[in-house]
């Protein structure tokens, strides 16, 4: 057996599913839930120091998490960077909209997601390079939390699982496979 502790944040933001062939094509919003779990790399508690009788502090991963998922992601919307109608609407006035679509696309490349707080009408933009589904988003979030929270723990805590709730009743969760009751293979 091991020891886990799980930190949850909320934050509200719009996405659209643009090859959804229902209403979920139409920009919409959500109040996420977001949880990450983690457990202690070598399975054994801090043993000294301010975090001694932990896995991790919570007030640090509540950092990791605002930093890496609330702060470009509250009141923003999260887009995939190939939804080029909706990209495009955000271009700020006076700029090239393809030129700044490109950019936006080689930063996703390059980095798996872009941030942008200056786009057209003040909006908070997120491009990511998946359509923003609850599952894309937990697997997203999954890959920009693990090494900030193995840095931050100096290697001792491993994130397992990361859980998206996108309504009070539907979720997605990705993470390692024992993490999400799947057998490892």
């Amino acid at each position: 057996m091991d020891f886990a502790i799980t930190r949850k944040i909320e934050i509200d933001a719009g996405h659209r599913i643009a090859s959804h062939g229902s209403k979920c094509r139409h920009l919409h919003g959500h109040r996420y839930v977001v949880e990450a779990t983690c457990r202690a790399a070598s399975g054994e508690l801090v043993q000294d120091g301010e975090q001694a009788g932990m896995i991790l502090d919570f007030g640090f991963l509540k950092d990791e998490m605002v930093r890496l998922i609330d702060g470009p992601c509250d009141h923003g919307l999260i887009v995939a960077i190939d939804d080029r109608d909706l990209v495009s609407m955000f271009a700020p006035p006076g700029q090239d909209a393809q030129a700044w679509m490109d950019e936006l696309a080689r930063d996703v490349a390059a980095h798996g997601y872009a941030e942008r707080t200056q786009a057209r009408l003040g909006q908070k933009l997120y491009a990511i390079a998946a359509p923003p589904t609850a599952e894309c988003l937990a697997r997203h979030w999954f890959e920009r939390l693990a090494p900030a929270i193995a840095a931050r723990s100096n290697g001792h805590a491993e994130l397992t699982l990361v859980t998206v709730w996108e309504t009070p009743n539907c979720r997605a969760d990705f993470g390692i496979p024992a993490a999400v009751g799947m057998p490892r293979g």
